[in-house]
């Protein structure tokens, strides 16, 4: 078979034209790519929104616990706490073994 000059110089160009244009970009139609960008978008506000609530938490257990801390650093239980290393009640010890009575 054989081709005439015309045509192949038209496929030529035809090839050449493929080739400069390269691979399209994206094969999703816009509708599809916008939603995409907007789930995107969404996905990162519900992420923020996240991270708020967990920065509050935060917060809120920092401020729970210094008042906890202060609470047990107070003259009512420092008794408790300043007996160079030995509590007043051991709960794991046998009431019969106690050495010294409850206060």
């Amino acid at each position: 078979m054989i081709y005439s000059p015309t045509s192949s110089i038209g496929l030529l160009l035809l090839l050449i034209g493929f080739a400069v244009a390269g691979p399209e970009s994206d094969p999703r139609p816009r509708a599809v790519h916008f939603s995409a960008c907007q789930e995107h978008t969404n996905l990162h506000h519900r992420m923020d929104v996240v991270e708020k609530k967990v920065e509050d938490t935060v917060e809120k257990l920092e401020v729970e616990l210094a008042a906890l801390l202060e609470a047990v650093e107070a003259p009512t239980w420092r008794p408790l706490l300043d007996n160079n290393g030995k509590t007043d009640v051991d709960i794991l010890e046998e009431p019969v073994q106690r050495q010294t009575p409850l206060k």
